[in-house]
């Protein structure tokens, strides 16, 4: 959620502040909804999900319930009462804290804090006591994960490392001209509370395109933009089309830029072995004539003195030889390695000889292919940036197709386990047996939503490919790979995640489909 959205967001809670709690609920793992009744009489859930890698804040009508699930839920339940009576944003960060009064009773609850740092995969939610000091963390951070603070029960709270950026509600003109001569985009980088989100709404209210360079006149409109985009950040601004094109031929050169960088790097390399290959082959002559000192070495070995750094001899055509020696080693193991030096070029000449048309074909394939990245439309670049390479080692992981055709892929070790589930396409299913070490099981579901018979496939190879094998009621949790992460410094194939679903499956390995 970006600093702008932020900013609009409390803008509109804070017309009901102070507002009563009438009491929290806890939906899931990572949500904490509180129910407040504000100035106007409105009845509504302020929700905060404060788990990564996509934290969030809403307004909410009706009822949401939830027990704590979490000793820090617990803590929190315990900890915020009263009124809330203040809610502030760090400059445009994508940090808030929501200040509670407390409430008097037979045991007074003192006030307290609820900070929630929507940034990202580093998102937590802290509660403080009235001095600023951390009684409960959802997400420890220790000093191993992050130099510049820790974040745990006994400190003082320090918010994320400050920075310097333009403030959007205040900037003029003159200030915005940092931008000049540059990209669009780089707004990112300059102006506080915009992502690429709210960068590509600014872009279409512009008119323009995120690559566009920016000049005198394009500056202006971005900075009308801007100012509109403070009042009323809300998404969806319409493109003309004039400008839908001017975007998707954008959104294809951006595609088409690393593909061709990456064949073009390809074909370096390809021509460099080519190279080597040719010059493996004009070596062929160095070969013989090392052949040909140490046939000589043999036939002159009592005109060889011991310990000599060369000897030069008659040759077999009358005229001297030359011929540079290892004085540590005698006559006979001087010849022994010229003609292991010389067979190893031969050797190489062979191979070079093998190789070399094999290479140029692949040189001529590779040029085919750079030109199909080049006349490449949308849909088809979007096809080669997810083409897997061939014939780059051994393949990944156990495959298996489920019962309606969808390519199942099973991690057969932590390292297998880490590469499936990066590699994997942000809207795959990703599954794992629920508490016991097993396997990454990845459903190549790209977005669609497979029948419930390849659920169950895949999440029988979970369980299968587990601690939990053989067992009858195994609970397999299964979700997005975009709701899964590997934290920071954990091991290869240690993952977090969130909006899992479960089944419970058979830990036996399924019929339908075959491996591959």
């Amino acid at each position: 959620m970006e600093g702008l959205l932020i900013h609009a967001f409390l803008r509109e809670l804070r017309k009901e502040l102070p507002a009563l709690n009438l009491g929290l609920a806890f939906p899931e793992e990572g949500s904490l909804a509180i129910l407040l009744k504000g100035q106007s009489g409105r009845i509504f859930n302020l929700v905060a999900r404060y788990r990564p890698p996509a934290p969030s804040l809403a307004l909410e009508e009706g009822s949401l319930l939830g027990e704590p699930k979490t000793p820090f839920q617990r803590q929190v339940q315990a900890r915020v009462k009263g009124p809330l009576r203040e809610a502030e944003q760090i400059k445009l960060d994508r940090v808030v804290l929501f200040r509670f009064a407390g409430e008097k009773g037979f045991v007074d609850t003192p006030p307290a804090t609820l900070v929630l740092e929507a940034t990202g995969r580093n998102a937590n939610l802290i509660l403080l006591d009235e001095e600023g000091v951390i009684l409960g963390v959802d997400r420890p951070i220790t000093r191993e994960v992050n130099r510049y603070r820790q974040v745990k029960p006994g400190l003082l709270y320090v918010p994320p490392p400050p920075y310097e950026k333009l403030d959007p509600r205040t900037l003029t003109l003159e200030e915005l001209r940092v931008l000049l001569g540059k990209p669009l985009k780089e707004v990112v980088r300059h102006v506080d509370g915009i992502g690429l989100e709210l960068m590509r709404e600014l872009a279409k209210r512009a008119a323009l395109t995120p690559e566009t360079p920016l000049d005198e006149a394009g500056l202006a409109r971005v900075f009308q933009a801007l100012k509109d985009l403070v009042e009323n950040p809300a998404l969806g601004t319409a493109l003309s089309q004039e400008l839908r094109e001017k975007w998707a031929e954008e959104e294809k050169e951006a595609l088409r830029k690393p593909l061709l960088e990456a064949l073009k790097q390809e074909q370096k390399t390809l021509s460099a072995r080519l190279a080597d290959y040719h010059r493996a082959l004009e070596r062929l002559e160095e070969a013989e004539s090392l052949r040909q000192k140490a046939d000589l070495l043999l036939a002159r070995l009592k005109e060889v003195p011991r310990g000599a750094e060369k000897a030069v001899l008659e040759g077999f055509d009358g005229k001297p030889v030359e011929i540079p020696l290892d004085p540590t080693l005698s006559p006979q193991e001087n010849a022994r390695k010229l003609y292991d030096r010389a067979r190893r070029l031969e050797e190489l000449a062979e191979r070079a000889l093998e190789l070399i048309p094999q290479t140029e074909e692949k040189l001529k394939a590779l040029e085919r292919e750079m030109e199909r990245v080049r006349q490449a439309d949308l849909q088809e670049l979007l096809d080669f940036s997810r083409k897997p390479k061939e014939g780059k080692g051994p393949r990944l992981g156990l495959r298996y197709t489920s019962p309606s055709g969808y390519p199942v892929l099973v991690g057969r070790n932590a390292k297998e386990n880490d590469l499936l589930t990066r590699m994997a396409h942000s809207e795959d299913l990703w599954f794992h047996a629920q508490g016991v070490p097993g396997s990454h099981v990845i459903l190549k579901a790209e977005g669609k939503n497979p029948p419930l018979d390849d659920l169950l496939f895949a999440a029988r190879l979970a369980a299968y490919y587990s601690k939990a094998r053989g067992e009858t009621q195994v609970p397999v949790d299964y979700t997005r790979k975009k709701h899964v992460w590997r934290p920071r410094k954990a091991a290869p194939g240690q993952v977090l995640y969130t909006h899992a679903k479960t089944l419970f499956v058979e830990g036996t390995l399924p019929q339908e489909g075959g491996e591959g």
